[in-house]
């Protein structure tokens, strides 16, 4: 069983790329991305997030969206903005924000593995997420956002993909983050063979970001082999990814917002969390700098919350994680949130928005207080996911991240 195989990427024309490029469909809602879209006729978002060609106020998951959706694929095709590559190629995906830059590539991933967790999971899905990204991909036929996949830093993997990315990118396009993304098509069988070589032998692969997306294609490739003679080489066999080294990855936090105090008055529930926690008021925004150390805006002021040293926090990997010790000791014995997947009084904003944006949701929405948290390790998913463990929901945020429309992977 080989974890990733090459693919004939669907890819734009090169003239279309900067026009096709969009977020993934997962960090805009739909006035966002109608907003966004707007006399770009060519923009993913017709495609990814189809019910912005639909009235006003459709729910995302109606038929005549992933109907809207195929059709807008096939204009696409037809218009000669995306085609098909002719053989199977590796794309190597650099991507730079910031002035740091990581270097991947783009493949299928195989299914069997997913199931057999060599390609780990460390998150649960929600079940009406998993259930549009059936449908989505049943009706593209198609694979149009890439799952985020973690491996451990490799030196010949590496030195494969820096010899390969000689010369000008196939395409260089500018993310609506200013990150600068460029993608070099490599169709050398021998070079692609020691890629995907390596990557066996390295014996696991990490899900970083797309749990929804590979758990679908889970089980559209179930529903497929049960109608059909299975062969592993079959398209519905694999999932689209881009793989990165973990050294090069970017974890940003993922903080909370939450209406309501649990009948608390803000001094009370001060008083309530010094008891785990020194609390500290601050001047300015409180942003953490390490471990155990979290922000808290409250009440129109900023406090740093220290873990106090005499608690006895285990080093189980679930248990110890930042996100875990703040639902544990804050969200769940006094604000009341016992599961932060359903309950609707719990949202979260991740970092790349910034605490100003904790600050703005508190004043200005309906919520009461707001939690900035340290980002998690990368170690500690992989942790977490060699435990066969979950994290508690939102505990990574990677960043930046990857386009939709630069390479879909279709199926049929």
């Amino acid at each position: 069983m080989s974890l990733i195989l090459p693919f004939k990427a669907l890819r734009p024309s090169l003239d279309k790329a900067s026009d096709v490029i969009a977020p993934p469909y997962d960090v805009l809602d739909s006035n966002e991305a109608r907003i966004m879209a707007k006399d770009k006729p060519y923009s993913f978002l017709h495609i990814s997030k189809p019910e912005i060609d639909l009235e006003e106020g459709i729910q995302f998951n109606d038929e005549r969206v992933y109907k809207k959706g195929a059709e807008n694929l096939k204009r696409f095709i037809n218009e000669k903005v995306l085609y098909q590559d002719k053989n199977e190629c590796i794309y190597i995906y650099e991507i730079t924000l910031n002035n740091k830059t990581q270097t991947g590539f783009g493949c299928i991933a195989s299914v069997e593995a997913y199931n057999k967790n060599i390609i780990k999971k460390h998150e649960f899905t929600t079940p009406i997420k998993e259930d549009d990204r059936v449908l989505n991909i049943k009706e593209l036929q198609a694979q149009t956002g890439p799952v985020l996949l973690a491996y451990k830093q490799n030196v010949l993997i590496k030195k494969i993909l820096d010899e390969n990315k000689k010369g000008d990118p196939v395409y260089s396009v500018i993310g609506p983050d200013s990150s600068i993304h460029n993608i070099w098509v490599m169709e050398d069988k021998v070079e692609i063979d020691k890629i995907v070589s390596e990557i066996n032998s390295l014996g696991e692969l990490y899900i970083a970001d797309g749990h929804h997306r590979s758990a679908a294609a889970s089980r559209i490739c179930e529903e497929i082999n049960l109608k059909e003679n299975n062969n592993n080489k079959n398209n519905h066999n694999f999932f689209l990814s881009v793989a990165f080294p973990h050294s090069e990855m970017t974890i940003l936090d993922y903080n909370r917002i939450i209406t309501g105090l649990n009948d608390y008055k803000p001094e009370e529930l001060i008083n309530e969390i010094n008891k785990n926690f020194v609390v500290k008021k601050v001047i300015n925004e409180c942003k953490p700098h390490q471990k155990n150390e979290f922000g808290m805006f409250l009440d129109n002021a900023w406090y740093q919350l220290n873990l106090r040293e005499n608690l006895n926090i285990n080093n189980d990997p679930v248990a110890s994680l930042d996100v875990a010790i703040l639902h544990d000791l804050i969200i769940s014995p006094l604000l009341g949130i016992d599961d932060e997947r359903r309950d609707k009084r719990i949202n979260f904003v991740g970092g790349a928005r910034g605490l100003k944006e904790l600050e703005k949701r508190v004043k200005n929405d309906a919520y009461d207080i707001a939690f900035s948290l340290f980002p998690t390790p990368i170690e500690s998913l992989f942790k977490v996911a060699d435990a066969d463990r979950v994290m508690p929901p939102k505990s990574t945020w990677f960043e930046p991240k990857l386009l939709d429309g630069l390479i879909s992977h279709v199926i049929s």
